[in-house]
Formats: C-alpha cells, sequence, structure tokens
C-alpha cells in the first residue's frame, strides 16, 4: 500500500485537493427535508449562475431577470458551457453545477498544474509543492480568529464557489502548457476563449503575454492574434456607454481597516483616511504603505516565500515574467480601480495573483532542504481550510428553497412562456425574520430563485448582479412596488398588460398580494399551496 501511494503520490494529492474543494459545493442544490439546501455564497451566486444556464439552454439571449432586455456586459462562457452540456446530456442543470463540474474543475487544475511545472521545471517535486499551494494555500486571517478574507481576498479553498474563475484557471493552466509544447495554434484558441470564461482572467492573461513577448516574440502573436479573436466575437456584449471601472485608489485598504467582518481596525482607519484628507502626505503615504502590507502578507500567507523568485528581468523566463505580470497587474489594478456599482468585485483580479504565488511558491519549496521548515510552512498554511469548511459541513445550510416553493416553480415551468412578476426582496422583512437557518431565498438576499428554477423570464429579480451588469433595476423596483401598492384597478391592468406580465408568482401568499383579486386583474389562479400562489393569464398546462 505505502509503495503504491508513493509511486501515485501526484494523484493522490490531486484527488485529495480535489475532494476539499469540492465540499464547498457538492451538498448544495440538493433536496433535503426542508428543502433545497444551499451552503456559503451558492444561495446567491450559484441562483445567478442556474438562471443564466436555464435562459441559455433555451437558446434565449435575453437578462432572465430583467424580461425584455438582452443580456449585456456579462461574459457567458463558463454558463453557455454548461448549458450545452445539459442540452447534449439532459443532466439536470442544478446537478451539472453543484456536483458535476466542480469536482472535473478541481481534478483539471491539479493535474494541469503539475503537468504544467513539471515540463517546465522537470523537477516532480516542484509540480507536487506547487499542486499542495494550488489547493491549500491561504491567508493569515486565522492568526486573528477570523476567515479567510480578513484581508478581502478569498482563497485557494473557495475557489470552486467562483465556477467561471475555476474554469478560466484551467483555460490558463492549459494555455500557458500549450505554449510550453510549442502548440501555438491551440494556445491561439485557448487564450481567446479565456476572457469570454472570466474578464479579470483574460486581460491579465494578455497583458502577461505583452510583457512576456519583449522575451519570446512569438507569444506577441499569439497575443494579437487571440485578442483579435476575442473582441471580435464577444464585442455586441460590451454595450455600456461608460467605463465599468472607475478611479478609486485605496478603498481596498481603507475598507480592510474599517469594515467589522474584516480586520476592523477602526482607529487606524480613521488615522489613515484624516491624513488623506488633510493632505498630511507623508504620514498618508505611510499609513497606506502599512496598510497595503497587511494586506500583501496577510493574503498571501506562507505563500511570501514565492518572493525568493525574484531576480533581474534578463535573468528570468518567459514563464516567470508571465506569471509576475500577472500578480504585479493582479494587486495594482484593485489597489486603484473599483468596478462601477460593486465596488468589491476587482478583487477578483487579486485572486489571479494568489494563484501564480503558489506556483512559485511551490517551485521554491522544493528547493528547501530542511524538513522541519517545511512542516512549519504545511502547519502554518492549512488553517484556512480547515477554518472554511467550516462554513459548508453544518447540517442545515444558511439558505433553502422550501418544497412547497419547488413544487409552485415546478408547475410554472411547464407553463408557456411568459413573463414573471414577483415581489421585489424586501430587506427590512428579511432582518426582522427568524435567523434561524435555512432561510427562505425570498428572505435572504435579492436573487434569482424564480428564474433559475421556473426556467421564465422575471420581470424584476437579483438586484445585485443587475446592478453588476448596469441596468435601471431601481425604476422598475419603483414600478413594481406601486403595482402592489395600487387602489387604481385601471392603472394596475394597464401595467400588467403594458409590461406583457402573464404570470404573478406570489410568495408568502398572506402578505405579497397586490391590492385587487386574481379575476379583478383579469388573471386566474392557476396554482396555489401553502407558500405560494400563481395567478396566470391563460389555462394551466397539465
Amino acid at each position: 500500500m505505502l509503495s503504491w501511494l508513493k509511486k501515485h503520490k501526484s494523484w493522490v494529492l490531486i484527488i485529495t485537493g480535489s475532494a476539499v474543494w469540492s465540499a464547498t459545493m457538492v451538498k448544495s442544490g440538493w433536496v433535503y427535508s426542508y428543502g433545497m439546501g444551499f451552503w456559503g455564497p451558492n444561495g446567491h451566486d450559484g441562483i445567478w449562475h442556474l438562471a443564466i444556464i436555464n435562459s441559455l439552454s433555451q437558446f434565449r439571449w435575453d437578462m432572465p431577470i430583467f424580461a425584455g432586455e438582452l443580456l449585456k456586459n456579462y461574459h457567458l462562457g463558463f454558463d453557455l458551457f454548461l448549458a450545452i452540456i445539459h442540452k447534449l446530456t439532459s443532466i439536470p442543470i442544478s446537478n451539472l453545477y453543484f456536483q458535476i463540474s466542480p469536482p472535473i474543475f478541481a481534478l483539471a487544475i491539479g493535474w494541469l498544474t503539475y503537468k504544467l511545472v513539471l515540463a517546465w521545471k522537470q523537477s516532480e517535486s516542484a509540480a507536487l509543492w506547487a499542486v499542495f499551494f494550488t489547493y491549500f494555500g491561504g491567508s493569515l486571517g486565522w492568526v486573528l480568529g477570523k476567515g479567510e478574507s480578513t484581508f478581502w481576498s478569498q482563497q485557494a479553498i473557495s475557489t470552486l464557489i467562483n465556477p467561471p474563475f475555476a474554469l478560466s484557471l484551467v483555460l490558463l493552466l492549459l494555455g500557458l502548457l500549450l505554449l510550453l509544447r510549442r502548440r501555438l495554434f491551440l494556445a491561439i484558441l485557448v487564450f481567446a476563449v479565456l476572457p469570454q470564461i472570466k474578464i479579470y482572467g483574460g486581460l491579465l492573461a494578455f497583458g502577461g503575454l505583452l510583457i512576456a513577448g519583449l522575451k519570446d516574440r512569438s507569444l506577441l502573436k499569439v497575443l494579437l492574434i487571440s485578442a483579435a479573436l476575442y473582441f471580435l466575437s464577444s464585442y455586441k456584449l460590451l454595450t455600456t456607454g461608460s467605463s465599468l471601472l472607475v478611479w478609486q485608489p485605496g478603498w481596498y485598504l481603507e475598507t480592510m481597516m474599517s469594515y467589522s467582518d474584516r480586520i476592523g481596525w477602526t482607529k487606524f482607519y480613521s488615522a489613515m483616511t484624516n491624513y488623506r484628507l488633510g493632505e498630511q502626505w507623508p504620514k498618508a503615504i505611510l499609513a497606506y504603505g502599512v496598510a497595503f502590507g497587511i494586506f500583501w502578507v496577510g493574503n498571501m500567507g506562507t505563500r511570501l516565500i514565492a518572493i525568493k523568485r525574484i531576480k533581474r528581468l534578463s535573468e528570468l523566463s518567459w514563464e516567470e515574467i508571465f506569471m509576475a505580470t500577472v500578480i504585479v497587474a493582479g494587486i495594482v489594478i484593485p489597489m486603484f480601480f473599483l468596478q462601477r456599482g460593486t465596488p468589491w468585485n476587482t478583487i477578483q483580479f487579486f485572486y489571479y495573483s494568489l494563484f501564480f504565488s503558489g506556483i512559485l511558491a511551490g517551485i521554491v519549496m522544493s528547493q528547501i532542504k530542511n524538513n522541519f521548515t517545511k512542516i512549519i510552512i504545511i502547519l502554518l498554511t492549512i488553517p484556512t481550510v480547515f477554518g472554511t469548511l467550516k462554513h459548508y459541513l453544518p447540517a442545515r445550510p444558511p439558505a433553502k428553497l422550501s418544497h412547497e416553493e419547488l413544487e409552485a416553480l415546478s408547475f410554472l415551468s411547464r407553463q408557456p412562456r411568459g413573463v414573471v412578476l414577483t415581489y421585489p426582496f424586501d430587506k427590512s422583512a428579511a432582518d426582522a425574520a427568524i435567523p434561524t437557518p435555512p432561510r427562505p431565498l425570498a428572505l435572504y438576499e435579492s436573487t434569482a430563485y424564480v428564474a433559475a428554477f421556473s426556467g421564465q423570464p422575471v420581470y424584476l429579480e437579483d438586484e445585485v448582479n443587475l446592478n453588476i451588469t448596469g441596468y435601471d433595476w431601481p425604476s422598475r423596483r419603483r414600478q413594481v412596488l406601486d403595482f402592489f401598492a395600487s387602489s387604481d384597478l385601471a392603472s394596475a391592468k394597464s401595467f400588467l398588460d403594458a409590461n406583457s406580465i402573464k404570470y404573478l408568482y406570489l410568495w408568502d401568499v398572506d402578505v405579497a398580494r397586490p391590492g385587487f383579486s386574481d379575476t379583478q386583474l383579469g388573471l386566474r389562479n392557476v396554482f396555489e399551496n401553502s407558500q405560494v400562489a400563481i395567478w396566470a393569464k391563460t389555462s394551466p398546462q397539465p
């Protein structure tokens, strides 16, 4: 047995790491005694992807949570990939998203990391240690008794809760491996697709190819052709009239110091911002420099040993130049720019910095001869993994979709296609709800769950992602609230007709009802149980 484990130690490590990663996903989307459960951010982010995948699998390119508008400002490569797999296999979308794709992506990332470093360094030890840091690299949040994102960035253990990011790592590693083997044509195709999967990774990869191209000119050809193919294929999705990035230097450092769920050193935050506002630049530069040092060291954790790879530019290989460019750009961009509407999204640039730092840390680790030092580094690396898993392993999740709602949404999915109106997310009602988990999705966050599980376009849902993608959802929300509060029957009927509303999905039938009956509005009650009523303009389908 020991000889077998030694012979296959690469696969033992890859399978172990993949199993640990997959624990963050595979429990979500199953039906339990209380309904369908969702752990971690899957109760919001996962539902969003299910809605997009469901829509794309019907060959629809509109925005499923903002009926009547086309999808824009969103790179749908991952969702389109799963939609195609769903159409080819008929595997339920929820199972594809939560149970099937996560372990496949995890295995692919570990295997490609191993093959890349092995081909590059011709060292199995370097490859194995790179895989170790890829799976288990973590922040120092545990030192402060806090979680993985104490210093803002998610860590390796949470890779799969962002499936487009995970798939982008597969493509990044595959592209680099193809470049190493001089399969330039295939590499061009991979790097052209990458930004469609994750725009942050695509931009960083293009920057890496540009700088590394100064060392190997063939990479410039790969860059030019890949970028051209990408922009030709995606320009229609990039329709926003304003920049998605806004200048906001130091935002992550300030919020890291001020937010209670981050470091929460409010006195330090007050001092640094007052120095800046008072234009006391020497003190401000020192304070922000200290905050940046905490951000960098805190997020990097033991991956800091990667700094031993620092050399003069002329001594670096193109692979090291590529990785160094991604690492530097991944930290510089969020330090100065935020995404319009959802500022925290630009931290995703930094995810790639941590990933490639882990690979370089693995190479450095392989050169350490002292076993005691290695043991200490391992012990300081893995606490983040165990600290994060406790959020995904409890028997009861924070969010659920009850059996009654699953029944209602299943019924709605069998009806002719039509726009669904539902009551907008009510934060005050959610805050007042009993905190005992699991909480109904309707009282958890503004999510896309009606679109996700009915396959029908919804007039207004998931305001978070509408904000990210740049839709004017506040005005539509006001219209919906006015409809539910209206005492003018003609105005209420006019709203339904003007917006082609075909169904009303009324969760919590005792509260979220309009001021008129179904028949007054020209509708018919076609479904009702203890939690949900559905009113429709047409007779129900069996």
